[in-house]
């Protein structure tokens, strides 16, 4: 098992639960970005830099992932990618993605896109806080216990 970080909106404190997870569980972790990241010393950590542009550093982590890998994303398109090649998917405010959550959840980002087209202000997610986390710390926790294999 891999997991990967679509690194480049992933709030810092979300990546220093993966960096400690990472080190605990002896996993690696790869953030990929379009920009440098800063990342501990570890064995088990590291990045990839990829060009600028939409979507860049999301289809280098659908073509790298396998089966069984972790992707942290909030992007709902690479969530389904990482689903398909029956991988798993964490929100960074710490839910999980499923076969069915993620398809509705691609159906109202369309939405929300159909409407940003025609004018209409559909607001951005609200701000991540405490709460978001502790949830991806939790979830995440429960995911390594039950699916890394310990020594």
């Amino acid at each position: 098992m891999h997991i990967w970080v679509d690194a480049d909106a992933c709030p810092r404190v979300i990546k220093e639960i993966l960096f400690r997870a990472a080190d605990r569980v002896q996993i690696p972790l790869t953030l990929v970005a379009n920009k440098q990241i800063w990342t501990p010393e570890s064995p088990h950590i590291n990045t990839i830099i990829v060009g600028a542009g939409p979507d860049v550093a999301d289809h280098e982590i659908a073509r790298q992932m396998a089966a069984g890998d972790l992707v942290i994303t909030a992007d709902i398109p690479l969530a389904c990618d990482a689903i398909t090649k029956d991988g798993f998917a964490l929100n960074p405010r710490g839910t999980f993605y499923t076969e069915a959550n993620v398809k509705q959840s691609l159906t109202m980002r369309n939405f929300a896109d159909e409407l940003r087209g025609t004018g209409i202000s559909t607001g951005g997610p609200p701000a991540f806080g405490q709460k978001d986390r502790v949830a991806f710390a939790n979830e995440l926790d429960r995911f390594l216990t039950k699916y890394v294999k310990h020594g």
